[in-house]
């Protein structure tokens, strides 16, 4: 029986809208908080644990709780979320940070080494006023990019590729070829000021 015209102008428009929830859940990224058991000593959460900031004294060893998920010996903290598949983007708000590093890492990577030191982590680091690309403690220089108020980037984890992503243009400024073998985590490691994540985002159109 065929249904009233109003009644199936409801259903479709109740379907177009049902699609498009369904298409903008599929570009949305991981949400993510930072999780304080990696954090560095140095280190300080806050807003909800999504943002950290670098003490020059920070806290004290000893009143932290022992764990082995803790990073030892540099100003490093992950993210509590794993990525294993599809494509992923975030935003990080930088707050009077002239040296830091973004980037993704391996779950279980060494507790006793920094982001972009080892193979296992891909970062973005800014250093000096410029920015670089860093694997394995090797630096290759960043064009096309100035001093950030804020930056983003894009994980494609099939594709094996990560991206900074200028967000005022909307825009891959470079691309890091990767090396995925299981589980990495969105990572952050910095020497002065503050970070603030945003995580939840839908991958921008045209990216």
């Amino acid at each position: 029986m065929a249904l009233p015209f109003a009644r199936s102008l409801c259903l479709c428009r109740w379907g177009a809208k049902r699609l498009g929830v369904a298409a903008a859940e599929a570009r949305r990224g991981i949400s993510f908080r930072l999780e304080e058991k990696t954090a560095h000593s140095s280190l300080a959460l806050f807003k909800g644990d999504t943002g950290v900031k670098y003490g020059i004294v920070g806290l004290e060893p000893t009143k932290l709780a022992l764990n082995v998920e803790r990073f030892r010996e540099w100003a490093v903290v992950l993210a509590d979320t794993a990525v294993t598949s599809g494509r992923h983007y975030w935003e990080v708000t930088v707050k009077r940070s002239h040296q830091f590093r973004i980037g993704v890492a391996d779950v279980d990577m060494s507790r006793d080494s920094c982001i972009g030191v080892d193979d296992r982590s891909w970062v973005f680091t800014y250093a000096q006023r410029k920015w670089y690309t860093m694997l394995a403690n090797e630096k290759a220089p960043v064009e096309g990019i100035g001093q950030p108020e804020k930056v983003g980037l894009l994980l494609e984890y099939e594709a094996q590729k990560l991206s900074l992503v200028d967000v005022s243009r909307v825009a891959v400024v470079h691309t890091l070829k990767t090396d995925f073998q299981g589980p990495v985590v969105p990572a952050f490691a910095l020497w002065d000021g503050e970070l603030l994540t945003h995580s939840g985002l839908e991958v921008p159109e045209g990216l």
